[in-house]
């Protein structure tokens, strides 16, 4: 499997063999991530919680989830590379500052 530097260099090489620079602005690949976004939570629109949980099970659902989940990835990674932003560093200091922020209480519950 690829790693995720891998992936990212492979999107920066197809986006300049295809002189896509000027396009990929912070402003429009946060856009684009947005719509991707919008897209995949259109997949589970009209689901009920159920239906929801088991639309993995369904070969063409699963296909259009597993491919709206790459367009999010994709422009999330993108949107890191213009800004400078190591998305994994960026998660492991949002996940510290959760752990600050939400301590668990004796029992596993959260505290008040």
């Amino acid at each position: 499997m690829p790693d995720l530097d891998a992936l990212r260099r492979r999107l920066v090489a197809f986006a300049d063999a295809r002189d896509w620079g000027p396009y990929h602005t912070p402003k429009n690949l946060a856009s684009a991530l947005s719509v991707e976004a919008a897209e995949l939570v259109e997949v589970f629109q009209w689901l009920t919680p159920e239906e929801s949980a088991g639309v993995m099970e369904d070969a063409e659902s699963a296909h259009r989830v597993a491919d709206e989940v790459a367009d999010v990835l994709a422009y999330l990674l993108q949107f890191c590379e213009v800004l400078g932003i190591d998305p994994l560093r960026a998660l492991a200091e949002k996940i510290e500052r959760n752990e600050r922020r939400f301590p668990v209480r004796p029992g596993g519950r959260l505290r008040d």
